[in-house]
This record gives structure tokens, C-alpha cells and sequence, in this order.
């Protein structure tokens, strides 16, 4: 009995050492778990010399919210994927971190991509600023990109910069279908922050429409948040329902589209052609083409020269614009207004032209003059006449 039990432990010894030599069946590919970042397996071999190349180089972006905002995360978002098919960059080069607040959970998001092996990181949210400062002058070696902020030049950090662009032209387009539309001569204007970026675009969007329509006005409300979209409309509908027709935003959501159409009145939107959330209110939108200074300081990057501490372009350039026009809602005579104003813009002239008055009256910008917006770093903080401010 005992030589027939050591027999069959022997047996089951052998059994348990070959089950654990033969190799695993493959897992189920849909059990994986769902993750932004790269998987962390081989891909192209690192270049010996260590130069850096488009085969080689990994990016990283820190994002506030995802794309399903439907707004500015999904714009920049779709520059990344334009980058990303221009340069012919792999998936796995590329890492995002979407849903990333102005708080330190910023920095942690920062470190976790340069322990990933980012070469270059981008950052889009005004609030992230002071965390991509922290990190990058931990991290000489990593170069670090933040649009929509103002501090790179005063950091003294040679691998910091900033990047925006002159959106102000592209709402300036969109405002003239705004002021060719409304009827009550009431616009409507949700913007995010009482800060010099919101308040550039809204008087951007304001001299556009009072170029085609003297008579008009706007009321401004503020949400106190980038991406709010309960609170968005319900700025857009006390602005509806205090006369406003046509609604404009400086926000990260539909929103804003979504209670014009059901109030029955007409939108202009940010970010994204909104004609599929609203297609009986919008008329347009003023979108960035993120992908232009994406690629820009990739490539700047693998050449090896130094990447501008501050960047911006605008309509000229193609790195803001405004969605087609809904033409089915869009007032006769808009398209032709707005090319005629495209051309001015591109040839040279300023939006913010002289003469300027502020609602106090007392001239801003002076006739003959224009005021210019530093590079990446919005300045304009003026309420002009015919801007009202309510809480």
C-alpha cells in the first residue's frame, strides 16, 4: 500500500512540474483592462546612438477632461490624432491622462508620464500651469508644452513653454453671424472665468457682430468653470430669458447649444461643430487646429533646436477658424460678410482696431491704433460699450 501511494505522488509531481513548464493559452483580449496608456511591450528598437527620433520619441498629454466633453478636450484631443497621422507616429508613442483636475492629481499625472519615458509632454488646461512648472524643473530632460498660460518666459526653464493661439480672429468670424441673426439686437454670451483669455474671445465675438449690425448688444454671464455643463445652461437660459436670441460660449460643453434649441433661439459654439447636438440653433463654431503647433514642436523637437518659449498663430496661419456654416439657419448675405472679413483679417488688419471705448466711456484703443495680444498670453481685459457683465 505504501510503494503504490509513493507511486502515485511521484506520478502527480511530474504531472504539476510539466503543467507548469507548458506555456498558458492566450487570455481573452476583451478580459483586458481599458487604459490610455501604451501597453508595455517591445515595439521599434531604441536607436543605439540615443538620438531622438519620430520612431522613438514618446509623448504625453494631461488633459482636464476626456472627449466626450464634446468640447475643448475633444478639439485638442483631435489634434493629437492629426499629429499623430501626419508624423506617422505609432499608438503606443502616445500617452494620454484625460480627466486630470487643476489640483496636484496635475503633478502626479506629470511624474507617472515621465516615468513612462515621455520625451515631450503637453499640458492643455489654464490651471495646470503651476504643477508642469514644478515638474519640469525637476526634469531638464523632458521638454514640457502648456497651452492657454503665461508663465514660461518668467520661469527661467529653457525646457518650459507656452502656446495658444489668436482665437479672438476666429470668434470675430463667428460673431458676424450672430449679429447678422439676432433679431431682438440681444446677444448672449456664457463664458468660463472672468480671465483675459474668456474675456478676449467674447470681445472678439462682439466687434464681429457689431461690424454687421450697430445697433446690437451683449449681455456676458460667467460659470466660474471651465467645464460645468448644468451650470452652462443655466447661464445660457437666464440669458435667453432676459432677451438674449443668440447665444455664444466660452465653455467646454454643448450645453450652451442644447438649451438654445429648446428655447427656440440660435447659438454660436467653441471647439466643435455643434450642428449635430443642435441643428436648428447653431451657426457655427471657432475651432483650433491644435495639430499645427503639435507637430510643430515634435518636430522641433527631433531636429534638435530649441522649441519657442512662446508660441501663437491665428487665421492666417490655420490654427483657428470656424466650422461650416449651418446654412440651412444662417442669415442671408453671412458667408459673404465673413470672407470679406477673413480677407481683412489674414491681410493684416487688427480685431482689436481703434477707436475702442470701454463701458466707462473712456477710449481704450486709440483711432489709427490696434491693440495686439502677446503670444500665447491673452491680455485684453477691457469690458467694451455695449457689454454688459452680470452675475
Amino acid at each position: 500500500m505504501k510503494k503504490w501511494l509513493a507511486i502515485i505522488l511521484s506520478l502527480v509531481m511530474i504531472f504539476s512540474l510539466f503543467a507548469a513548464c507548458a506555456p498558458s493559452e492566450d487570455p481573452d483580449p476583451t478580459d483586458a483592462p481599458k487604459t490610455t496608456d501604451p501597453v508595455d511591450e517591445p515595439t521599434e528598437p531604441v536607436d543605439p546612438s540615443g538620438e531622438l527620433t519620430l520612431e522613438n520619441i514618446k509623448v504625453g498629454f494631461v488633459h482636464i477632461t476626456d472627449p466626450s466633453d464634446q468640447g475643448y478636450t475633444y478639439n485638442h484631443n483631435r489634434g493629437t490624432e492629426k499629429m499623430v497621422e501626419v508624423l506617422g507616429l505609432r499608438e503606443d508613442q502616445v500617452i494620454n491622462k484625460f480627466n486630470i483636475p487643476e489640483t496636484s492629481e496635475c503633478e502626479n499625472a506629470l511624474r507617472e508620464l515621465v516615468e513612462q519615458g515621455c520625451n515631450i509632454i503637453f499640458a492643455t488646461s489654464f490651471g495646470h500651469e503651476q504643477f508642469v512648472l514644478k515638474v519640469a524643473e525637476e526634469h531638464p530632460e523632458v521638454e514640457f508644452c502648456h497651452a492657454t498660460g503665461y508663465q514660461a518666459g518668467m520661469s527661467g526653464l529653457d525646457n518650459m513653454h507656452n502656446y495658444f493661439g489668436s482665437i479672438y480672429e476666429a470668434r470675430y468670424l463667428s460673431g458676424i453671424a450672430a449679429g447678422l441673426k439676432t433679431e431682438s439686437n440681444k446677444l448672449g454670451y456664457v463664458a468660463a472665468q472672468p480671465f483675459a483669455e474668456c474675456i478676449s474671445g467674447f470681445t472678439g465675438f462682439y466687434l464681429g457682430a457689431l461690424s454687421v449690425n450697430p445697433d446690437v448688444t451683449m449681455e456676458v454671464k460667467y460659470t466660474y468653470s471651465w467645464h460645468d455643463p448644468v451650470k452652462e445652461a443655466q447661464m445660457a437660459q437666464a440669458l435667453i430669458d432676459s432677451g438674449a436670441d443668440v447665444i455664444g460660449q466660452h465653455a467646454d460643453s454643448t450645453a450652451c447649444a442644447t438649451t438654445a434649441q429648446q428655447n427656440g433661439v440660435f447659438h454660436v459654439g467653441y471647439n466643435a461643430d455643434m450642428r449635430d447636438a443642435a441643428p436648428d440653433a447653431s451657426l457655427t463654431s471657432a475651432v483650433w487646429d491644435w495639430s499645427i503647433y503639435l507637430q510643430f514642436a515634435i518636430e522641433t523637437l527631433v531636429a534638435g533646436e530649441e522649441i519657442p518659449t512662446d508660441w501663437s498663430q491665428g487665421l492666417a496661419e490655420g490654427a483657428v477658424d470656424i466650422s461650416p456654416l449651418n446654412e440651412s439657419i444662417v442669415a442671408e448675405g453671412t458667408a459673404e460678410a465673413i470672407e470679406e472679413a477673413r480677407e481683412r483679417i489674414v491681410g493684416g488688419w487688427g480685431v482689436f482696431s481703434g477707436p475702442l471705448r470701454n463701458n466707462e466711456g473712456e477710449i481704450v484703443v486709440e483711432e489709427g491704433e490696434t491693440f495686439i495680444e502677446p503670444a500665447s498670453a491673452p491680455s485684453w481685459e477691457h469690458i467694451l460699450e455695449g457689454i454688459t457683465v452680470t452675475e
